[in-house]
């Protein structure tokens, strides 16, 4: 079985991001992969540390969903772990992603 671990991807905006994508994407799918946490699995990394006290994070949103042109985001506030919704397109400078990856 492979281990994951998790990575924190924030403030990374333009042709940085652009230019990880296709570094990762050359490198082949079996080398490495990232894939955004589903709620499921970001409740999980909240029981290992307090994550997102002042920041949120999309997760992995249902195709429907995105079809409608939303998407999930979570955060931790007050030792509880919220699920929102906004529109996909929105930014926010205190909202990154949160990933598994594969190595």
């Amino acid at each position: 079985m492979r281990q994951f671990k998790q990575i924190r991807l924030r403030n990374v905006v333009g042709a940085l991001a652009v230019s990880l994508i296709a570094c990762i994407a050359t490198m082949g799918q079996d080398a490495m992969s990232i894939e955004l946490l589903t709620e499921e699995q970001y409740r999980e990394l909240q029981k290992l540390g307090n994550f997102d006290t002042k920041t949120s994070s999309w997760v992995k949103t249902p195709s429907a969903i995105r079809k409608l042109g939303g998407a999930l985001f979570c955060d931790r506030r007050y030792d509880t772990v919220f699920l929102y919704h906004n529109g996909a397109e929105s930014y926010y400078a205190a909202r990154a992603f949160r990933g598994s990856l594969r190595v």
